[in-house]
């Protein structure tokens, strides 16, 4: 992908703010991050090169995401059990979080060359494997096979590329 001077300017500008406040987030080369994209990793995320995070995105999560992966605007990667309120007699507001209990953190795994596609969610604790298709809308909750397209809530295999 080629990007204006400005894009590549404001990027380099979000990049550095979350390499800064995240010790545990580690960014690779030629990374576009959009504009008001939330990324956060209270024990470690890797993201690798050649990435395109598109505006409004959410990326709060343990794991990685593999190079020349594409994220859609308004996507949601985030933490499936984020807040212990099945385990737990506490009302949601006081049930223990992932930052006090890391056995709530259930890292994810996003292979290469994969895009996602606008709105999706995936909950951690999957696997998508390499130049898989996440379709707009779908919510991922089960691990994906390489090379498949995969659409719904929950998201199911509807195509595999050749």
């Amino acid at each position: 992908m080629k990007f204006s001077f400005r894009q590549k300017l404001f990027s380099i500008i979000r990049k550095f703010y979350f390499l800064i406040i995240n010790k545990n987030l580690k960014i690779g080369k030629n990374v576009h991050i959009g504009r008001n994209c939330s990324i956060a990793s209270i024990y470690n995320l890797e993201i690798g090169n050649d990435i395109y995070i598109g505006k409004n995105v959410t990326i709060e999560i343990e794991g990685s995401i593999g190079d020349g992966t594409v994220i859609a605007n308004t996507v949601g990667i985030i933490g499936r059990n984020d807040h212990d309120v099945v385990n737990t007699n506490y009302r949601a507001f006081d049930a223990p979080v992932v930052r006090d209990k890391r056995e709530l953190s259930v890292p994810i795994k996003i292979g290469e060359g994969c895009f996602i596609g606008y709105g999706a969610i995936i909950l951690s604790g999957v696997e998508i494997g390499n130049n898989s298709v996440i379709a707009a809308g779908a919510v991922v909750t089960k691990d994906i096979k390489p090379n498949s397209i995969v659409a719904g809530n929950p998201a199911k295999i509807i195509n595999t590329k050749i």
